[in-house]
């Protein structure tokens, strides 16, 4: 087996930043057992803010330092994200707490081109999502994990004498695997200053000093013992929610925060190879009711690039009541999605999904109502002949024996005043019907023309049969 192991140390203060190209002075504050910085941005550090500081400290070197306050909760979600989103790469996910992943990815290299170019993807994938961490591999999980704290970036295969390579790595990784302080200041008291000190030690000393558990954890690391872990079980729904660093109603920051969540959707679809039809995308206010935009893309997709410009649509339109500070992504129910082999000639399908594509904008930026299609409909009054159509519905088959219609009817035939503009081509075409039918317009006895009005315009005109006399303009044929 070969585990990867992906820690992410700075949980605590990335939950705030991936929302934003830039941390800015921004710092994580936990109060219990008394207020701490817990984690600083780049900035912040630079001006000597770290963790451990007070508050006061860490204010008194940057007055302008923005303080947020840690939420476990956030953490654990971003981190069950990060877990549906590694299932892209291999089914075998486990959650490592505090602030880690193990993969087993044994069965993923051929796919993905060996494990130096996975573990590219991977970085690459988490600098998508918003996130940065610290990667290895190696045999066992527990050791995966140890070397990424210690020695992010090394690859370790499972060939003899691997196990050699945690020997320098120092005592601190105990704790993470569970081993209490007690033991840990046992060790030091004597001599011993890594894990190669320990194995050299009697297993019998050890356990007689009340030590055992090190040495069962140590076995667990270098593969002589079992380590069993739960997988991870990706929802049926997709949820993500990212948190503003500063809350805004801003347009690009917002849109900036939402591709994190598009991102996260589109690698789960993948990995369930499905795609959704629409999602809602809730835009968290500090108080009041969240907004919520609904995307919908008419055809099944998972392509985040799509979700993004619909989000942009919505965005430009929509008058927010108050700024943002976090936004939340709720995906409709995934629906199977075949893969698409490539063509010698092309992708037959682009147009279609460029159509639609067109399509999914026009709804976001006018209004899911304002775009409609239309269809014939059996009658032969022209303002009843008719009907709305949803996008992309099936068109019933159409059969008329009636003359030619223009492609623009005008709302409310408009009056001419008389035929003197008017050269009549074609015609007459004689319409009497809707007597029967007094709340739809009634009874309509007309001539129907094709004429060239003065600017040369082909059009559609009438005169009824009741005012001879009179003319009317009905529509246009271009």
């Amino acid at each position: 087996m070969l585990w990867l192991a992906l820690l992410l140390p700075d949980l605590p203060l990335q939950v705030f930043t991936r929302g934003a190209p830039e941390a800015g002075l921004l710092a994580v504050v936990e109060s219990h057992p008394r207020q701490r910085i817990v984690a600083a941005s780049p900035a912040a550090r630079a001006l000597g803010v770290n963790a451990g500081d007070s508050v006061a400290a860490a204010l008194a070197v940057a007055p302008d330092l923005l303080l947020r306050p840690r939420v476990p909760a956030l953490e654990a979600a971003t981190l069950e994200e990060l877990a549906a989103w590694a299932g892209h790469f291999t089914p075998h996910v486990s959650l490592d707490p505090p602030g880690g992943l193990v993969l087993e990815i044994s069965a993923s290299l051929r796919l993905f081109g060996g494990l130096p170019a996975l573990a590219r993807m991977l970085v690459d994938g988490l600098a998508a999502l918003g996130l940065h961490a610290a990667l290895a591999a190696a045999p066992t999980p527990l050791a995966a994990r140890w070397l990424a704290a210690c020695r992010p970036g090394e690859l370790l295969r499972p060939r003899t004498g691997w196990q050699d390579r945690l020997a320098g790595l120092p005592l601190g990784v105990l704790v993470d695997a569970g081993v209490g302080l007690d033991s840990l200041d046992l060790l030091l008291g004597i001599g011993v200053r890594s894990l190669g000190d320990v194995q050299r030690l009697p297993r019998a000393g050890l356990a007689r000093r009340q030590a055992g558990a090190v040495s069962a954890v140590l076995a667990r690391a270098r593969g002589e013992a079992p380590d069993l872990r739960n997988w991870f079980v990706p929802p049926a729904r997709y949820t993500a929610r990212v948190a503003m660093a500063v809350p805004t109603d801003n347009v690009e920051p917002l849109l900036f925060a939402a591709r994190r969540l598009f991102a996260g959707l589109a690698a789960w679809l993948v990995a369930r190879q499905a795609a959704v039809d629409h999602c809602h995308l809730h835009l968290e206010h500090e108080s009041g009711p969240a907004t919520v935009l609904e995307l919908v893309t008419g055809a099944p997709s998972r392509d985040e690039a799509r979700l993004g410009l619909l989000a942009r649509e919505r965005l430009a339109a929509l008058p927010l009541p108050a700024p943002v500070e976090a936004l939340h992504l709720e995906s409709g129910l995934p629906v199977a999605l075949a893969p698409r082999s490539d063509d010698l000639f092309g992708d037959p399908d682009s147009a279609r999904e460029n159509a639609g594509l067109l399509l999914d904008r026009l709804r976001a930026r006018l209004g899911a109502d304002a775009v409609t299609g239309l269809r014939p409909y059996p009658d032969h009054r022209p303002e009843r002949a008719w009907r709305p159509l949803p996008p992309g519905a099936r068109q019933p088959v159409a059969t008329t024996t009636a003359g030619p219609r223009p492609l623009w009817l005008l709302p409310e035939p408009k009056a001419l005043g008389g035929r003197a503009q008017l050269t009549l081509l074609a015609g007459p075409e004689r319409i009497e019907s809707g007597w029967w039918d007094e709340i739809n317009g009634g009874d309509v006895r007309r001539d129907y023309y094709v004429a060239a009005d003065e600017a040369a315009a082909l059009c559609w005109v009438f005169h009824p049969l009741d005012a001879p006399g009179e003319w009317y303009v009905h529509g246009y044929f271009g």
